[in-house]
């Protein structure tokens, strides 16, 4: 296996899937710091990651340009479709992409990878899909968790940890 590129979703996968509102109608989510660690290391040992989401959100933008995260989409309908150009332009192929994702707007796009994850509390209608069925749920940690493995399976271990000492 070669992963290149990593994708993922954001809400209910970098996110719980949860959008609170203030009175003054500012939209709130959380992200778990794990997975941000996780992402900016794979982005250091030269690896490439997109984030494609359904939705539109400053607060993601804000965490995407804090990750270092270049290829970035938002209010994407169609996900496979948004990958498949960013493929042309990196000059990679599907077998070349691992991504992750929660629900049925992810299912093109998790289809087509090379290899799919889905966090813990993932719809049952992508379960049949996925190669990977993560134990954290989105928001806590399954970013992380993928990442990881993807780092085993690609021999990147002794790289991953000299990066922090």
């Amino acid at each position: 296996m070669s992963i290149k590129l990593i994708v993922l979703d954001v809400d209910g996968t970098l996110t719980d899937g949860k959008i609170t509102y203030s009175q003054n109608g500012d939209e709130t989510k959380s992200f778990c710091v794990k997975d941000g660690l996780a992402i900016a290391s794979w982005i250091k040992l030269g690896r490439e990651v997109a984030i494609i989401t359904g939705r539109s959100s400053k607060i993601v933008e804000r965490r995407a340009t804090e990750l270092g995260i270049k290829h970035f989409y938002q209010g994407v309908h169609n996900k496979k479709e948004v990958l498949e150009t960013l493929l042309s332009k990196l000059n990679l192929t599907m077998e070349n992409v691992a991504s992750i994702g929660d629900d049925l707007n992810d299912y093109t796009m998790l289809s087509a990878s090379k290899v799919a994850f889905i966090p813990a509390n993932a719809s049952a209608y992508i379960k049949d899909i996925a190669d990977i069925q993560l134990t954290h749920c989105g928001g806590d940690g399954a970013v992380r968790e993928m990442i990881e493995q993807l780092i085993v399976n690609e021999g990147l271990e002794k790289a991953y940890l000299k990066l922090w000492y």
